[in-house]
C-alpha cells in the first residue's frame, strides 16, 4: 500500500494525524504493510523568514481572538496527548516559514524512506515540543542529523536553493488536485482521507481499502 502524507511541518493537526496513522498502521500490520511518503504543503508559503507572533497571525487568518486561540491550543494538546506526541507548554509562539524544511524532506525522500520519515518527526518534535524555528538552517541540520542523515549535505542543500524547484512543482501538483488543507492522506493515489483522524477511523479506512484492493485483483 503506497500512503502519500501531504503536509507541513508548522500543522499541529499533521502531528496528530502522523502518529494517528502509524499506530492504526500497527495495529493492521503485518496483513497490510504501507510506504509512506511525505508530501509539501505550506499553510503560510508567503510568510517572512523572521516569521509571526502566533496569536497575532492567528487572530488576522481566522478572526479569533486569544481565548479562543488557548482553547483551540489545549484542545489539540489534549489530542496529541492522546496518540503520543507531545506539544510543548507555551510553545509555538511564533509561525515561520518552512520552505526549507520541505526542500530537506525531499532530500530524505530521495536518499531513504525511513530517514524521510524519521526526518518528519525530528522536525514535528523540533516546533511543537521544543519551540523551534523550522526555517533556521542549524535547527534543519540538527534534525537531519537525528534521523540518520548526512549533517554536512544537509547543511549545503539549504545553503543552495537545491530541490527548491522540485518542491514548487509537488505543492502545485497537489493544490491542482485539489488539496487545500491538511493532512491529506491519499492511499494508492486513489483514495483520500483528510484530518488528523483517529486511530480507530485510519484503521477501518486501510483494512476497508486493504480488502477493496484484494477483491479487485480476484475479479
Amino acid at each position: 500500500m503506497k500512503i502519500d502524507f501531504v503536509s507541513d511541518v508548522s500543522c499541529p493537526w499533521c502531528a496528530i494525524g502522523l502518529n494517528a496513522l502509524e499506530q492504526a498502521l500497527e495495529r493492521v500490520a503485518p496483513d497490510i504493510q504501507a510506504t509512506l511518503h511525505f508530501q509539501p504543503f505550506e499553510l503560510n508559503p508567503t510568510m517572512p523568514a523572521e516569521g509571526q507572533d502566533t496569536v497575532e497571525h492567528l487572530s488576522q487568518k481566522y478572526g479569533i481572538d486569544a481565548a479562543q486561540i488557548a482553547a483551540n491550543a489545549e484542545a489539540i494538546r489534549q489530542r496529541g496527548a492522546g496518540v503520543g506526541f507531545t506539544f510543548g507548554q507555551g510553545q509555538r509562539k511564533r509561525i515561520y516559514n518552512t520552505f526549507d524544511a520541505h526542500r530537506l524532506l525531499h532530500w530524505a525522500g530521495m536518499v531513504d524512506a525511513d530517514k524521510q520519515r524519521a526526518l518528519k518527526h525530528a522536525l514535528f518534535k523540533a516546533y511543537f515540543t521544543d519551540g523551534l524555528s523550522p526555517g533556521d538552517h542549524g535547527v534543519l541540520v540538527a534534525a537531519a542529523s537525528t534521523a540518520g542523515l548526512d549533517a554536512d549535505e544537509a547543511a549545503r542543500i539549504l545553503s543552495s536553493d537545491t530541490y527548491a524547484a522540485e518542491v514548487r512543482e509537488a505543492e502545485g501538483f497537489y493544490h491542482q488536485q485539489g488539496i487545500s488543507s491538511v493532512p491529506a492522506i491519499i492511499i494508492n493515489d486513489r483514495h483520500l482521507i483528510s484530518g488528523g483522524q483517529p486511530v480507530e477511523l485510519f484503521e477501518r479506512a486501510l483494512r476497508h481499502i486493504a480488502a477493496e484492493g484484494r477483491e479487485g485483483a480476484a475479479a
